[in-house]
């Protein structure tokens, strides 16, 4: 089937393209429909076409190295899948497969070939499209990858905080504990044996000023450490979301696959029940 060329024009690949352009390529490629649940490639296929998503839905998965199934996109309308197969002639790394009726752009090198050769400035405007795909690529790789927590917190801490969190951590240690008991023992045995002569006699008024101060600096900075650590829990929490977000997925995944599984056996059995009552009918009527 014909394509036309406005649907080329939403396409990002073929954005930079002019009247002409699109008017070329649109008169090489063709519309192909699929059915739903009909798989357009799969992993390790030859090489082949490339799509581009004109109407209705399309999973791309592939298998990780625990042979778990991974869903890598969803393409939009106007986005287009199995375009690095295409160009470098490799096997598809990804499988493609109709979840719906969908209709789809089918792009192979001969037709890009064509364009380029009839319009040499379109192979520079779809470079520079995918060159923002690639970026883009990049920069979501970058957000989705599952990071260590502790370190999405320490990248976002500053000198304030870790030294908040230092007095903290030692002011709760036992070995805060141990020193400050023993200055204060070497300090009260001193003034008393002093007597007279101390420089801070019993009842220690200098020393309750110290402890004072002391007390007043140390309440806030352990409220700077404990705001801290709600701070660090937000974090976790956020990436426990997202965590449980994608297993929810992959769940949902897992559980419409056993579905349809369970379907196909249905169908299976009423087919095989549907025989034997045929051939029953059959063994009873004989010609």
């Amino acid at each position: 089937m014909a394509c036309d060329p406005e649907v080329l024009r939403n396409v990002p690949l073929f954005a930079l393209l002019d009247e002409d352009e699109l008017a070329v390529l649109a008169a090489q490629v063709e519309v192909k429909k699929f059915a739903a649940r009909q798989r357009i490639y799969k992993i390790d296929d030859p090489p082949g076409p490339a799509f581009i998503m004109v109407s209705g839905k399309v999973r791309l998965t592939t298998i990780d190295e625990d042979h778990q199934e991974l869903v890598l996109d969803e393409p939009e309308h106007g986005a287009f899948f199995g375009f690095a197969s295409m160009m470098d002639e490799t096997k598809h790394q990804t499988s493609a497969m109709a979840e719906e009726e969908t209709v789809c752009v089918e792009v192979d090198r001969n037709d890009i070939a064509t364009l380029i050769q009839r319009k040499p400035l379109a192979g520079l405007d779809m470079m520079t499209v995918l060159s923002r795909h690639f970026h883009a690529s990049q920069r979501l790789i970058r957000i989705r990858a599952m990071r260590n927590a502790n370190e999405v917190i320490e990248e976002q801490e500053t000198r304030g905080e870790r030294i908040a969190d230092g007095v903290a951590r030692f002011g709760g240690s036992w070995a805060f504990i141990i020193t400050f008991s023993v200055i204060l023992i070497v300090y009260s045995s001193i003034n008393v044996f002093l007597a007279a002569k101390a420089w801070d006699p019993y009842p220690f008024i200098l020393l309750n000023l110290f402890l004072s101060m002391l007390a007043a600096i140390q309440a806030p900075v352990i409220m700077m450490s404990q705001n801290r650590q709600d701070k660090k829990d937000r974090v976790r929490s956020e990436l426990d979301f997202d965590v449980n977000r994608r297993a929810e997925s992959e769940i949902q995944g897992l559980a419409g696959k056993l579905h349809l599984l369970d379907d196909k056996i249905g169908d299976l059995e009423d087919l095989v029940r549907g025989r034997l009552e045929e051939n029953r009918a059959s063994a009873h009527n004989p010609q």
